[in-house]
Protein backbone atom coordinates (compact mmCIF):
# COMPACT_ATOMS: atom_id res chain seq x y z
CA UNK A 1 0.00 0.00 0.00
CA UNK A 2 1.28 3.24 -1.10
CA UNK A 3 -0.42 5.80 0.81
CA UNK A 4 -0.17 9.69 0.88
CA UNK A 5 -2.00 12.66 2.30
CA UNK A 6 -1.49 16.28 0.72
CA UNK A 7 -0.93 18.06 3.84
CA UNK A 8 -1.09 21.54 5.20
CA UNK A 9 -0.57 21.51 9.10
CA UNK A 10 -2.52 24.47 9.67
CA UNK A 11 -5.07 23.33 8.39
CA UNK A 12 -7.83 21.91 11.18
CA UNK A 13 -9.54 18.99 8.89
CA UNK A 14 -5.70 17.94 7.42
CA UNK A 15 -4.67 17.56 10.94
CA UNK A 16 -7.79 15.51 11.83
CA UNK A 17 -7.15 12.95 8.76
CA UNK A 18 -3.43 12.59 9.36
CA UNK A 19 -4.54 11.90 13.40
CA UNK A 20 -6.87 9.27 11.96
CA UNK A 21 -4.55 7.57 9.95
CA UNK A 22 -2.14 7.44 12.43
CA UNK A 23 -4.72 6.08 15.21
CA UNK A 24 -5.75 3.13 12.41
CA UNK A 25 -2.07 1.97 12.51
CA UNK A 26 -1.11 4.04 9.07
CA UNK A 27 1.61 5.61 8.03
CA UNK A 28 1.60 8.25 5.24
CA UNK A 29 3.70 9.43 3.64
CA UNK A 30 2.94 13.72 3.94
CA UNK A 31 3.46 15.65 1.47
CA UNK A 32 3.38 19.43 2.78
CA UNK A 33 1.67 20.52 -0.88
CA UNK A 34 2.25 24.02 -0.44
CA UNK A 35 6.02 23.65 -0.19
CA UNK A 36 5.71 20.50 -2.78
CA UNK A 37 3.59 21.84 -5.21
CA UNK A 38 1.81 18.74 -7.16
CA UNK A 39 2.61 18.48 -10.39
CA UNK A 40 -0.18 19.52 -13.41
CA UNK A 41 0.08 15.40 -14.36
CA UNK A 42 -0.50 14.44 -10.28
CA UNK A 43 -3.16 17.27 -10.10
CA UNK A 44 -5.08 15.38 -13.21
CA UNK A 45 -4.42 12.10 -11.51
CA UNK A 46 -5.80 13.30 -8.48
CA UNK A 47 -9.36 14.49 -10.47
CA UNK A 48 -9.37 11.78 -12.10
CA UNK A 49 -9.58 9.16 -8.96
CA UNK A 50 -11.58 11.45 -7.03
CA UNK A 51 -14.04 11.54 -10.55
CA UNK A 52 -14.33 15.33 -10.55
CA UNK A 53 -13.34 18.73 -12.10
CA UNK A 54 -10.78 20.73 -11.03
CA UNK A 55 -12.78 23.53 -9.58
CA UNK A 56 -14.38 21.02 -6.98
CA UNK A 57 -10.89 20.68 -5.73
CA UNK A 58 -10.09 24.20 -5.42
CA UNK A 59 -10.37 26.25 -2.15
CA UNK A 60 -12.65 29.19 -4.53
CA UNK A 61 -13.26 31.48 -1.46
CA UNK A 62 -9.15 32.00 -1.35
CA UNK A 63 -7.80 35.24 -2.40
CA UNK A 64 -5.80 34.31 -5.14
CA UNK A 65 -8.64 32.61 -6.82
CA UNK A 66 -10.34 35.91 -7.16
CA UNK A 67 -7.10 37.80 -7.90
CA UNK A 68 -6.27 35.42 -10.78
CA UNK A 69 -9.57 35.64 -12.39
CA UNK A 70 -10.60 32.14 -12.08
CA UNK A 71 -14.21 32.22 -11.66
CA UNK A 72 -14.35 31.83 -15.70
CA UNK A 73 -11.53 29.71 -16.17
CA UNK A 74 -11.89 25.78 -16.97
CA UNK A 75 -9.77 22.43 -17.24
CA UNK A 76 -6.07 22.88 -17.91
CA UNK A 77 -6.51 27.22 -16.77
CA UNK A 78 -7.67 25.48 -13.26
CA UNK A 79 -5.11 22.74 -12.69
CA UNK A 80 -2.37 25.57 -13.61
CA UNK A 81 -3.40 27.97 -11.01
CA UNK A 82 -3.61 24.89 -8.59
CA UNK A 83 0.35 24.04 -9.90
CA UNK A 84 1.28 27.76 -9.40
CA UNK A 85 -0.36 28.41 -6.10
CA UNK A 86 -1.17 25.04 -4.15
CA UNK A 87 -2.84 26.90 -1.78
CA UNK A 88 -5.38 26.62 -3.85
CA UNK A 89 -5.76 23.06 -3.47
CA UNK A 90 -8.72 21.68 -1.41
CA UNK A 91 -7.34 19.71 1.61
CA UNK A 92 -6.45 17.67 2.69
CA UNK A 93 -6.14 14.53 -0.30
CA UNK A 94 -5.07 11.25 0.32
CA UNK A 95 -4.00 8.88 -2.43
CA UNK A 96 -4.10 5.38 -1.54
CA UNK A 97 -2.20 3.73 -4.62
CA UNK A 98 -4.89 4.78 -7.47
CA UNK A 99 -7.81 5.34 -5.39
CA UNK A 100 -8.44 9.15 -3.70
CA UNK A 101 -10.19 11.32 -1.38
CA UNK A 102 -11.41 14.69 0.24
CA UNK A 103 -10.46 14.21 4.22
CA UNK A 104 -13.62 16.45 4.34
CA UNK A 105 -15.16 15.35 6.60
CA UNK A 106 -11.91 13.14 7.67
CA UNK A 107 -13.80 9.83 7.61
CA UNK A 108 -14.05 9.69 3.97
CA UNK A 109 -10.97 8.76 3.69
CA UNK A 110 -11.40 5.61 5.45
CA UNK A 111 -13.74 4.47 2.33
CA UNK A 112 -10.31 3.87 0.06
CA UNK A 113 -8.26 1.99 3.03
Amino acid sequence: MSLTIWHNPRCSKSRQTLTLLEEKGLKPTVRLYQEDAPSAAEIRDVLTMLDIDPRALMRTGEAEYKDQGLKDAEGDALVQAMVNTPKLIERPVVINDNKAALGRPPESVLDIL
